[in-house]
């Protein structure tokens, strides 16, 4: 049994794509038969064991980006905890406190370190840096920093790994898209579906697109008020799920341009209610062009919806453009595209049922795991064979 010591700075309850990328990579693994263990921040100053999860003190560090947290003490007597386990291998799946966890652990155990690269923090200088070009700048030298004391890479699309290259990092590279249990989507309760639609005021005379993500800056939701504004349709809806720093600002902006009508907001959702709410609409949007991979496209895809997106390399490989939806490039690509898929519903079905078998296999939590398997034992033989300890001939 392969013992994995997983770490994150981003833990439940938070909801965004590294916590479900974690949690479905931590039971596809058990259901391989690992031995899983994660190391997380707490969400206070006390550290303490849970189950499988360790957690070390913290405080908050939204200043620096909403939500984000800072280790206040060593957690020493946990961390010596998860030595005494030793791991076979260590996971890092953050660049920042809970990193430098993991090199402790793996340097104290002598096994390798692979480490998940989610997020481009080129596009999240504004949270940190007043300038953009330095910016971005320290993002490039820092990401180059963390990985390369890496043993592997894994990242979630080819667009990613091109912006490692363009780092220059030299570290072993591995394309691996992360899963999601797709099973729950496309299930909707239909009584419960009626009930939401009740309650947000959607009659079934509207045409709803929805947008579901994080209401930040980055995700460009601005662009999908200013095109849904734009169409003279009186009968459509952008229905926007979740919350974030960027939710007032939409909200005025929705007011100043009198598009507040077509916009509804429909706040946080609970994970077992997402699928829910992508029964109320016919198509899915997004603008953002800061994705590593788009965890909530895989979940539209799943649930049956087309995808009308702006174009971005993560989308490469995933909308098949007439087949499974569109990706646009202006507000006139926009508005054809979404003209012609929300006037035709039959299209528009048979795009979602074509979107729905094209994901089901390919991202399902298990292919995930043994995606992530494969390089963990790459990382293995290569540890094996590179330790004066062990002949090279060693088995594992």
């Amino acid at each position: 049994m392969m013992k994995v010591l997983i770490t994150t700075d981003w833990y439940k309850p938070a909801v965004n794509g590294v916590v479900t990328s974690v949690l479905n990579l931590c039971e596809g693994l058990q259901k391989l038969g690992c031995e899983v263990r994660i190391l997380t921040l707490s969400g206070d100053r006390h550290s303490r064991k849970e189950g499988n999860v360790t957690y070390i003190g913290s405080a908050g560090a939204g200043k620096i980006y909403p939500g984000a947290r800072f280790m206040v003490t060593s957690g020493h007597k946990y961390i010596k905890d998860l030595e005494n386990w030793c791991p076979d291998i260590v996971h890092s799946q953050c660049e920042f406190f809970t990193y430098f966890l993991a090199k402790r652990v793996s340097k104290a155990c002598g096994c390798p370190i692979v480490h998940t690269y989610h997020t481009i923090y080129e596009d999240y200088t504004k949270y940190f840096c007043p300038n953009e070009k330095i910016g971005r700048f320290l993002a490039a030298v820092y990401s180059k920093m963390i990985i390369r004391t890496a043993d592997e890479v894994i990242v979630p699309t080819e667009k990613i790994r091109s912006f490692l290259e363009y780092y220059g990092v030299a570290t072993p590279v591995a394309v691996v898209p992360s899963g999601l249990k797709l099973d729950q989507f496309g299930m909707a309760d239909s009584a419960k579906t009626e009930d939401i639609k009740k309650r947000l005021g959607i009659t079934g005379s509207e045409k709803v697109i929805v947008y579901l993500g994080r209401l930040a800056k980055e995700k460009n939701i601005s662009e999908l008020l200013n095109y849904v504004g734009a169409q003279d349709d009186a009968s459509l809806r952008l229905l926007i799920v979740g919350d974030g720093p960027y939710r007032k600002d939409l909200q005025e902006q929705a007011e100043t341009h009198n598009i507040a009508d077509k916009v509804i907001f429909a706040g946080m959702v609970k994970p077992d209610e997402v699928a829910d709410y992508y029964a109320l609409g016919r198509i899915f949007v997004s603008a953002s062009q800061s994705e590593t991979q788009g965890l909530t496209y895989i979940e539209a895809m799943a649930s049956g919806l087309p995808l009308l997106c702006r174009a971005d390399e993560c989308l490469h490989g995933v909308v098949q453009n007439g087949l499974t939806g569109y990706t646009y490039s202006s507000l006139d690509d926009f508005s054809s595209k979404l003209s012609m898929m929300i006037g035709n519903p039959d299209l528009t079905e048979h795009m979602g049922i074509r979107a729905r078998d094209a994901v089901f296999g390919r991202y399902s939590e298990i292919e995930f795991a043994k995606g992530v398997l494969k390089v963990y034992i790459r990382a293995m033989i290569r540890n094996r064979m590179n330790s004066p300890a062990v002949p090279q001939s060693a088995d594992l």
